[in-house]
């Protein structure tokens, strides 16, 4: 009966009374997110092979995230002006609706 009792007690604490039921608006936005998963990948994939056919910076390591046709840059490159043509080549890709440029310029170490 003992044992009975602490089952009992930790299926009530794993389960508390405030836990969130989802609504409709979030298996919305769920549904949405996972619909638009292949053209986030695709665009990336896309934007990647851009900068990696670029001269100037296919040697940089430059991270890519997409949403909706929203690019994000990352990372860090060696200068203003590859940050600038970085963000310039992800603009040319089809597909993309906006770059945010969050590079950060870290001049190479001597």
């Amino acid at each position: 009966m003992k044992a009975l009792i602490v089952a009992a007690t930790a299926l009530i604490l794993a389960f508390p009374a405030h836990a969130q039921v989802p609504t409709a608006a979030d298996r919305a936005q769920n549904r949405d997110a996972v619909s638009n998963a292949p053209a986030n990948a695709t665009l990336t994939g896309k934007v990647k092979t851009a900068l990696a056919n670029d001269v100037g910076l296919k040697t940089l390591k430059i991270n890519v995230d997409s949403d909706k046709g929203a690019v994000t840059l990352k990372g860090r490159v060696d200068s203003a002006d590859n940050k600038k043509r970085a963000g310039e080549v992800a603009k040319k890709v089809e597909g993309v609706k906006s770059v945010k440029n969050q590079l950060r310029v870290s001049p190479p170490k001597s």
